[in-house]
């Protein structure tokens, strides 16, 4: 989300400041964010709507310090904890979070029942590896999970029943699922307690004047100008004790403007909390 507006220290600086007087308390990083990324992984987030822009040239952990920011969680890949969990450990200390996130696979068939089993024997063994650690592991959720891996049995099925709560949590996003075509409150039900962050979106459409079309082009959008039940889903978030709800919206900002995004989205959490 803030990749196109932290393309040097003075933007960063700006754009935190603008994140702080909206009211939020802090961010959600992304570890391909904050350190230089290859040609390969900007052309892959670029496409997904997540520019890194030259974020990885910064100090992020003087940045956050210097702006009064707290760092919620870390987002990363399973490969990097599987081969160096005491360095990302390490730094998600230095960033001052205990939460690392699984931000999904890459080139993986979530179809595949045997691979979705094996994905989970992983995320065991991480997560045991990061609480040793004084650690917590995470898995973030796009519309993928909701593959079906056998008729009524879905991948988001196998990962919940076959990782340990005690080793993996789950960073709940409603807006995937909706997108997906799924009951995100029946989902947000079945997590309960091992759901520990709520990733929120708005999901609607961005139309003005006439269309040539009655079919519009669903995408996020800001905080209550979408058609998502937002109040309830937050209900149900707090009373599985979620301990930060995150906002995250991807290209779809007003007037382009990802920060003038954030700012309208803050209005409709400072009604609610």
């Amino acid at each position: 989300m803030l990749g196109t507006v932290t393309g040097n220290e003075a933007a960063a600086r700006s754009t935190l400041q603008r994140i702080k007087a909206a009211g939020y308390d802090g961010l959600e990083l992304n570890r391909f964010m904050i350190h230089p990324s290859s040609m390969m992984v900007r052309l892959m987030t670029r496409a997904a709507g997540m520019p890194t822009g030259k974020g990885g040239n910064l100090d992020w952990k003087k940045l956050m310090r210097e702006e009064e920011l707290s760092v919620i969680s870390l987002h990363t890949d399973l490969g990097s904890l599987e081969r160096e969990a005491e360095a990302v450990a390490s730094e998600a200390r230095e960033l001052g979070t205990d939460k690392l996130v699984i931000t999904g696979m890459y080139r993986f068939d979530y179809g595949d029942e045997k691979a979705v089993r094996e994905l989970a024997a992983r995320l065991n063994k991480a997560g045991e590896a990061l609480k040793k650690l004084g650690l917590s592991l995470l898995y973030h959720n796009h519309n993928v999970e909701l593959l079906q891996v056998k008729p009524g049995q879905r991948a988001y099925d196998l990962l919940l029943s076959e990782t340990d709560p005690a080793l993996v949590g789950f960073e709940f996003d409603s807006y995937w699922f909706t997108d997906g075509g799924a009951d995100a409150m029946d989902w947000m039900r079945r997590l309960g307690s091992r759901m520990k962050l709520w990733h929120i979106t708005d999901r609607g459409c961005r139309q003005k004047g006439p269309s040539m079309t009655p079919i519009l082009k669903q995408d996020s959008v800001e905080l209550g100008t979408g058609n998502m039940d937002l109040d309830g889903l937050r209900v149900l978030a707090e009373e599985n004790g979620v301990e930060a709800i995150v906002l995250e919206s991807h290209k779809n900002w007003i007037d382009k403007n990802p920060v003038k995004s954030l700012e309208l989205s803050a209005k409709w959490l400072k009604e609610r909390y």
